[in-house]
């Protein structure tokens, strides 16, 4: 089951550049930079309420950031929704007739499981399940 917006992805060209445009509008700093090297990106987290922002940077010319901005340019990437059981939802959603991009959960930033579903079984957003890493 979804419980929440965990978080929305913004993909962006540089993640210095945006960090200090996102801390003026927000008015605070990012909590946490990390790099997920199997994703080819650094990402940075805002926490807003009990949502976050996350800033997405290609480290990789060929990870799905850099092809994201070169085909679209910066902006939201994603909506990732927290779910209580990661594996039990894929096999709804998949029962539901949506595409999972991942036949299996992966380590995603921020002690997350994750999994995307394909944006054409979506209307066009790419979602992704997250669930905390216990």
């Amino acid at each position: 089951m979804m419980l929440k917006v965990e978080h929305i992805g913004i993909a962006v060209k540089s993640l210095q550049e945006s960090n200090e445009l996102f801390a003026k509008l927000f008015g605070k700093t990012h909590y946490k930079v990390e790099s997920v090297e199997s994703e080819g990106v650094s990402t940075s987290f805002f926490q807003m309420g009990e949502t976050k922002i996350e800033l997405l940077e290609a480290t990789n010319p060929e990870s799905a950031i850099a092809k994201f901005i070169e085909k679209k340019g910066e902006g939201i990437h994603h909506i990732a929704y927290e779910v209580s059981n990661i594996y039990e939802e894929m096999e709804r959603l998949k029962n539901e007739g949506f595409t999972l991009l991942n036949a299996e959960p992966k380590k995603g930033a921020d002690n997350k499981l994750i999994c995307f579903l394909h944006p054409k079984s979506t209307n066009g957003v790419l979602i992704e399940l997250c669930q905390e890493i216990k």
